[in-house]
């Protein structure tokens, strides 16, 4: 099944980033041989190869330690860059403009870390505004960052990288220069939400303070987008946008199957066939740049050896593994901690997931437009948390759209959600989207591939070709799940 999706996902698409908004001109009338696809140099074309051996890994690459002093640098500075080759699935190189930045952010105790931003551009980008997508990595691993997954020769770990990579290309193919950040942070925490709020929001400062390298305009408009693990990172830019990063001319916010509340997805996937998203929240929390300080005197003291074993994995593997390994586990079992369900009545526990829950604090409140979707038999996010956080919003004066995919589960509601989620970012863009707050329902689970226009007709088609695929709201994947296949 890996190799179906792989393929819905790759041949689309080889023709669709041929089609270009323009014509070029014939070799009669042009003196100068280009690079192909928009590559900016020779140089580029010739690294577009299989690669022959892999890149080096996070942990392992010097660009990810920032430089002696960087701790005085602003949020949002820019402390190295270089060029890359993107791809898709590590293998077959993205004929794309492609840079990375590394760039200093904020730890949730206040401290300056720093953190990478993978920026994708296409021919013919719009130069006044970018998008800020959040891949959903879904992994206390850096082996699993976007910045490296997007890599050309990459040890490709993360499906889930790969299949939000498609959907990047239709934001490409509509004109906007993309820019996925590491949002997790140097160690990869994951779910954290004001850690990754932070590090999406001054990832959009260091692309802003980079843009005319790239031809953006100074001061560019930027709509932020993320589903799932992404929707923490989106949700909770979103959120700190006001107070933490109100210089950033934030345009609109799209978070979509959104974890709201981590007290509540830990209960309702806990046991399940998608219980293996637990240990790397957990082992995420007790990361250095998010609450380990205060969380490992007591994970050190419960955790029984399954419980040491899962969080292990959890820190070294990415997504699809953890969720294999731990599917239908609990976190109460005795063999993962010694205290039970009363592990929710630790003090310490719940002042650090309540921090990571959104539209607690009035003053948290978006000021932008923000389009909220989710399927209501998602199986992995429960969309009650969802709901409550959009009447919350609401009730503290948010612009809030929200959709409810009726026909989607977690992954299909990604993928359904697409026209409309472009459709949103344009209104964005141009600031008409209507004011107050609406919902609506979507019965049907079909794309129409035409209906972007014929040049996102190859990635639509894809699209649909992965809906097949995963079946009606997932069922393919769950039961490939419970086989112990992931796709």
């Amino acid at each position: 099944m890996k190799f179906l999706l792989l393929a819905a996902a790759v041949l689309p698409l080889a023709s669709a980033l041929t089609i270009p908004e323009k014509r070029i001109t014939t070799p009669a009338n042009d003196a100068l041989s280009v690079p192909p696809s928009g590559l900016g140099s020779a140089e580029d074309a010739s690294a577009l190869t299989v690669p022959e051996k892999r890149i080096t890994t996070p942990a392992n690459d010097p660009f990810y330690v920032p430089p002696s002093g960087f701790e005085s640098a602003k949020p949002g500075s820019v402390l190295r860059e270089r060029r890359v080759v993107a791809s898709f699935f590590g293998l077959i190189p993205a004929p794309i403009e492609a840079h990375q930045l590394l760039y200093r952010t904020t730890a949730i105790d206040g401290s300056p870390i720093a953190t990478v931003t993978t920026i994708f551009k296409p021919l013919f980008a719009k130069r006044d505004r970018f998008i800020s997508f959040n891949t959903a990595y879904d992994s206390s691993s850096t082996t699993c960052n976007p910045s490296y997954q997007y890599r050309l020769g990459s040890l490709q770990t993360d499906l889930i990288s790969s299949l939000e990579f498609l959907v990047i290309q239709a934001y490409l193919l509509s004109g906007y220069t993309v820019a996925s950040p590491d949002y997790e942070g140097p160690d990869a925490a994951f779910t954290p939400g004001r850690l990754s709020g932070m590090g999406v929001l001054d990832g959009i400062r260091a692309v802003v303070n980079y843009g005319p390298k790239i031809g953006l305009n100074k001061n560019p408009m930027v709509v932020n987008t993320g589903y799932s693990g992404g929707a923490i990172a989106s949700g909770w830019a979103a959120s700190l946008h006001p107070t933490y990063a109100p210089d950033i001319n934030l345009k609109g916010v799209l978070a979509g199957g959104t974890p709201a509340n981590l007290t509540e997805v830990l209960l309702y996937v806990d046991g399940t066939v998608v219980a293996g998203f637990l240990p790397g929240a957990l082992a995420g929390q007790l990361m250095p740049s998010a609450y380990g300080a205060r969380l490992k005197p007591l994970l050190d003291k419960i955790l029984a050896p399954g419980g040491k074993e899962a969080l292990a994995l959890g820190t070294s593997q990415c997504a699809p593994v953890n969720i294999l390994a731990f599917a239908g586990k609990s976190v109460f079992d005795p063999n993962f901690q010694t205290l039970g369900k009363d592990l929710l009545n630790d003090k310490d526990l719940m002042w650090v997931f309540n921090q990571s829950t959104m539209g607690l604090n009035k003053n948290e409140t978006p000021t932008v437009p923000v389009m909220m979707y989710h399927s209501p038999d998602d199986e992995v996010i429960p969309f009650s948390g969802a709901d409550s956080l959009r009447k919350r919003w609401c009730d503290y004066g948010a612009n809030v759209r929200f959709v409810n995919y009726a026909a989607g589960g977690h992954i299909t509601g990604e993928v359904i959600a697409v026209i409309d989620a472009l459709k949103f970012t344009a209104d964005a863009f141009s600031g008409s989207v209507p004011g107050g707050c609406a919902s609506r329902t979507v019965l049907d689970d079909k794309l129409n591939p035409l209906a972007l226009g014929l040049s996102l007709e190859p990635v639509l088609a894809g699209l649909i070709n992965i809906l097949l695929t995963l079946g009606k709201k997932d069922t393919n994947w769950i039961n490939g799940l419970s086989q112990g296949k992931y796709m």
